[in-house]
């Protein structure tokens, strides 16, 4: 009996309960901006839009690159390290007088490094992944320090500092850079084998190293991506601000952790997708943006975050528990494998 081998993605969810909840994600978000706009006359001025879309932009970028990670059933604690780290890169090179261009290659390059050594740490020296990238956040807030003094670098460049501001058909450039961001990552994850690859890895790591999947090559991939969106993010985020500050983007990766959560991807691996977390990071921007306009305590924003992270993880457990149910049930036997036995 010849056997076939189907390079499959493990247990994803199905293609309609992903649209379904894809749609209640959307469903929430347009609430949400209807009673914003019906509590407040200043949520749909164009200026507080507009500055929703760069405030949600960032933690969405953040977000994706988190996603490719989790869903490995790994996790990277160093994304908003990195976020500072990169910012103080950038400035330090330009204000070194590296041309532009060169310095924002330089920064993606550190941001590829970073993953890279995330890796080696879990593949060659077997770190947990909470454990080499929370070592990562501390190490690198401590190298942007030294490298600052203590202090902020100035970014002179124009063209730098104006690309975060500016506008593109009425829409912020940051937007437009989920979008470039979004589009591959989609590519990437649902229609190549290597993002199949991803989910074979969080679903079952040594039943995907027995399928043919190069497991060590795949984490590789996952961390490095993580790294490569934090690193752009760290160049988005100085040519916002204007300054490289290694203290930036504090407490950023629980946001984009949150944001990959609510929405959707598992904590426990093999579930996930793109549009999920772009939808969370602006849900969340736009409860931190709404609550601002109507001078709720920051604090509630907090709280709010840890209560939908904390109802979305118990509904996917609920789900995974259902899954293994389905699992332990005896299945017919397909008409093809009986016919072949």
């Amino acid at each position: 009996m010849s056997v076939e081998t189907v390079e499959s993605a493990g247990p994803t969810p199905k293609k309609g309960v992903s649209i379904l909840f894809g749609l209640t994600l959307v469903g929430l978000l347009v609430v949400l901006w209807l009673l914003l706009g019906l509590a407040t006359n200043a949520f749909w001025t164009p200026n507080n839009i507009s500055n929703l879309l760069r405030q949600g932009a960032m933690t969405a970028i953040l977000a994706v690159g988190q996603t490719f990670v989790i869903i490995t059933a790994g996790i990277d604690l160093s994304v908003g390290a990195v976020v500072g780290f990169t910012s103080v890169i950038v400035a330090w090179l330009l204000a070194a007088g590296v041309p532009l261009w060169l310095a924002i290659i330089a920064t993606l390059a550190i941001g590829v490094l970073i993953g890279a050594f995330h890796a080696f740490g879990i593949v060659r020296m077997g770190l947990p992944p909470f454990i080499i990238t929370l070592a990562t956040l501390t190490s690198l807030r401590g190298i942007g320090l030294l490298i600052t003094n203590g202090s902020t670098i100035s970014i002179t460049n124009d063209a730098f500092t104006t690309f975060s501001r500016a506008d593109f058909l009425g829409i912020p450039s940051l937007f437009w850079m989920v979008i470039v961001v979004a589009i591959p990552a989609y590519v990437f994850l649902h229609l190549s084998r290597f993002g199949r690859y991803l989910f074979a890895v969080g679903s079952n790591s040594e039943a995907a190293r027995l399928s043919g999947v190069n497991v060590n090559r795949t984490i590789y991939l996952a961390y490095i991506l993580s790294s490569t969106c934090a690193a752009f993010v760290g160049l988005l985020l100085a040519s916002r601000i204007g300054i490289g500050n290694a203290t930036q983007a504090e407490g950023w990766e629980l946001q984009a952790i949150a944001s990959s959560v609510i929405g959707g991807t598992s904590l426990f691996g093999a579930v996930g997708s793109v549009h999920g977390p772009l939808l969370g990071a602006f849900i969340l921007a736009t409860i931190n943006n709404g609550a601002n306009l109507l001078n709720v305590n920051s604090f509630w924003q907090r709280i709010i975050t840890g209560l939908l992270i904390i109802v979305i993880v118990y509904f996917d457990q609920l789900r995974r528990r259902g899954g293994a149910v389905m699992a332990a049930c005896p299945q017919p036997v397909p008409s093809k494998l009986r016919s072949a036995a």
